[in-house]
C-alpha cells in the first residue's frame, strides 16, 4: 500500500457526483478531492474553510460564508469525508467519546456536524490506520448516523487496508477493494465485526501517471 493508492481511493469516491460541494477533512481526503477536480471531476465546487470558493491551485473563484453551506447541506447538495474514532458495521460514526458519555474515558470532538451531514447529503469516512479500536461492533455515541438509522448514504471508507461500502446483508460493510498487498484475512483481524466479502476481491487501482504526477507536485 502506498499513500498515493489512498490519495486515488478517496478522489474515486467522489467519481460521478459532478457540480457538488466537495467537503474533505485532513490532507489525504483533501488531496483526494483536489485530484478528483483536477482529472475526472472538474466541476466540483471547493471551499477553502472559511469564506470562499477555490479552484484546484487555491484561487479564489466565489463567495461562499458559512451561512451558505448549510443552505447547500440541507439540500443535499455536498459530499464531506471526515474522520471517526469509532464506526460500526452500518456505518454509524463517533467522533463525540470513548466510553460512557455521561463519564467518558477519553472527550473528543462532539457531535459537531455529524448527525446533520450523515442524515442530509452524501457521507465518506477516511481512517487512517484500520484497527479494532476504531472498527467496532457498536459506537459509544452516535454522531453521524449509519445505514440501519436513515443515513441519506454513506458511500465509503478509505484506511491503510482498503475501500468499503455498506452494500452488505442488511446494510453491512462491504469490501469494495483491498490495496495491493492486503489480504482479507488481514481485514477481519483489524475490524472488530464481520466485514461482507464479496465472491472476487478487487484491488484498488493504481495512480496513472498523470494522477503520480499531479500527486508529486502537490505533496
Amino acid at each position: 500500500m502506498s499513500r498515493a493508492h489512498c490519495i486515488v481511493a478517496c478522489a474515486e469516491a467522489f467519481r460521478g457526483d459532478g457540480e457538488i460541494m466537495a467537503s474533505p477533512m485532513g490532507p489525504v481526503p483533501k488531496l483526494g478531492a483536489l485530484l478528483a477536480r483536477a482529472t475526472f471531476e472538474p466541476d466540483l465546487v471547493m471551499t477553502d474553510g472559511v469564506a470562499s470558493l477555490v479552484d484546484s491551485d487555491g484561487n479564489v473563484e466565489g463567495w461562499m460564508p458559512y451561512r451558505k453551506v448549510f443552505d447547500v447541506l440541507w439540500r443535499g447538495q455536498r459530499h464531506v469525508m471526515m474522520g471517526a474514532a469509532q464506526i460500526d458495521r452500518f456505518g454509524n460514526q463517533n467522533i463525540s467519546c470513548v466510553g460512557s458519555h455521561a463519564q467518558p474515558k477519553v472527550q473528543l470532538l462532539g457531535a459537531r456536524g455529524a448527525p446533520g451531514n450523515t442524515a442530509c447529503h452524501v457521507t465518506s469516512y477516511w481512517v487512517p490506520k484500520h484497527s479494532m479500536r476504531i472498527f467496532v461492533p457498536q459506537v459509544d455515541f452516535v454522531c453521524g448516523i449509519g445505514t440501519n438509522n436513515g443515513a441519506v448514504e454513506i458511500r465509503r471508507v478509505v484506511s491503510d487496508l482498503g475501500v468499503f461500502d455498506f452494500g452488505g446483508p442488511d446494510g453491512g460493510m462491504r469490501i469494495v477493494s483491498l490495496h495491493p498487498g492486503v489480504t482479507v484475512d488481514q481485514v477481519a483481524d483489524a475490524t472488530g465485526f464481520p466485514v461482507h466479502v464479496p465472491e472476487t476481491v478487487s484491488e484498488t487501482r493504481a495512480p496513472t501517471d498523470v494522477e503520480v504526477a499531479w500527486i508529486a507536485a502537490n505533496t
